[in-house]
């Protein structure tokens, strides 16, 4: 019966350690993911953004309003500027407002 128990127990560890190679595997590499994008501020929706909202947040998903001018969302790079907004032109550095 150990026996058995035994090599259920394993079998069990070695699915599951398996399966974590694969997620992980399939993660994406945020600075491959970034190759061909660059950071874009001022073109996120509330709560859209990718990373960088400013003070008092945390990272992605943290921007309280439209357009936040200290909120970025990766873009195809070289279209970041050409992006127009209602309060202006995407930036690729920080838009005080």
């Amino acid at each position: 019966m150990k026996t058995s128990q035994l090599t259920l127990t394993l079998a069990a560890l070695a699915a599951l350690t398996t399966g974590a190679a694969l997620a992980q595997s399939n993660m994406p590499d945020t600075k491959a993911a970034a190759g061909a994008k660059e950071r874009c501020y001022g073109v996120s929706m509330a709560g859209k953004n990718d990373c960088a909202a400013g003070p008092g947040t945390t990272c992605a998903g943290t921007s309280k309003m439209d357009y936040q001018g200290n909120a970025w969302k990766y873009v195809p790079a070289g279209t970041c500027v050409s992006i127009k907004t209602p309060t202006g032109m995407g930036s690729l550095q920080p838009v005080k407002g």
